[in-house]
């Protein structure tokens, strides 16, 4: 009997897949996507994401991030990241190294697609296969997490991501963060000629739209073709009831999500798929939901906070102009976040 089925082949469900080989662990991942997945998020990692990374044995290119630069188009504020650089890399780059990680370590993808679940009290069966557990790694809008009765709604307006590459040379070894009265775009340098440019909002309207709220930035790519179309996600605040249903645990997104807005999503991804497996291994499955609460509790908060904050009238200006007048406590934040 396979020991670990992983449901999703993305960032969430290889870390979970590597983890568990590297314990001694029988992983199968189930996965209908063709390698490399890509998908609409900013590319940047955290030098927290990066270091969880780097401790699978997954080492990414990209560009080196140096700090997190907020403007309004008018003033702006900085602060470099104290625990060594991040990364700006292209999802495509970021998958195909977790998936090569995984092959090494000798795990078996099947493609295929998990439609539902069956569990006792000593296995779980999907997709055709069976499991001592199954971990959901099945992505932002979780089918398993809704087919378990896990899924909560969330409360709020919904806030959606679109993202675009330009084949333009970095102007910045910083993730940007422009604010506007419509929400933010993030320039993330991913090559020596190529940025991406993830506008976040809760208006739904086209790309070039977004990046209209944005005069400095949209002037600075004003006649550069995009390098690739436009992708999105959302809405992107999730939520789930628990984070375990029997032999059945979320990790990722599918366990619940709040913003893109700190750029915590890999390291998030890699920590909590890090913490299901070493559940298992130990044979306490049932300290999983704690943990997950243990190890997303700062990101959460902070991020609900910003999120919140963004909403208000004028939040881009007071946002900059309030880290720029107190340095110390933007740095701490962006090093909380880290």
């Amino acid at each position: 009997m396979i020991d670990v089925l992983v449901a999703g082949g993305g960032p969430a469900g290889l870390a979970a897949a590597i983890r568990a080989a590297s314990a001694g662990l029988e992983a199968v991942v189930v996965e209908p996507r063709a390698t490399p997945v890509d998908k609409a998020c900013g590319e940047g990692i955290m030098p927290g994401g990066v270091a969880a990374l780097r401790a699978l044995g997954v080492r990414v290119g990209g560009r080196e991030l140096r700090g997190i630069r907020y403007t309004d188009g008018r003033h702006s504020a900085e602060a470099a990241f104290r625990d060594g650089p991040g990364a700006g890399v292209r999802r495509t780059e970021l998958h195909t190294a977790l998936r090569e990680r995984a092959a090494a370590l000798g795990v078996r993808v099947v493609d295929a697609k998990v439609h539902g679940v069956r569990q006792d009290e000593h296995a779980v069966t999907a997709a055709g296969l069976t499991a001592r557990w199954l971990i959901a790694a099945d992505g932002l809008h979780s089918p398993l997490r809704r087919a378990l009765g896990l899924d909560r709604p969330a409360s709020g307006p919904g806030r959606y991501g679109l993202r675009r590459h330009f084949p333009v040379a970095p102007w910045t070894d910083h993730v940007e963060v422009h604010w506007s009265p419509h929400g933010e775009a993030y320039v993330t340098p991913v090559g020596d000629r190529l940025v991406g440019v993830a506008v976040l909002s809760r208006d739904r309207r086209p790309y070039d739209g977004h990046l209209a709220a944005f005069p400095a930035l949209a002037a600075r790519l004003a006649d550069v073709p995009g390098a690739t179309t436009v992708r999105g996600a959302g809405p992107l605040r999730q939520s789930a009831h628990d984070r375990r249903a029997g032999r059945v645990l979320l990790v990722g997104d599918a366990a619940g999500y709040v913003d893109a807005l700190t750029g915590e999503g890999i390291a998030l991804a890699v920590a909590t798929a890090t913490a299901a497996v070493d559940c298992l291994a130990a044979g306490r499955p049932e300290e999983y939901p704690r943990r997950w609460a243990r190890v997303t509790r700062r990101h959460r908060w902070l991020t609900a906070a910003l999120v919140g904050a963004a909403g208000r009238p004028a939040a881009g200006r007071i946002i900059v102009a309030a880290a720029r007048r107190a340095p110390a406590v933007f740095r701490g934040a962006v090093h909380a976040l880290q």
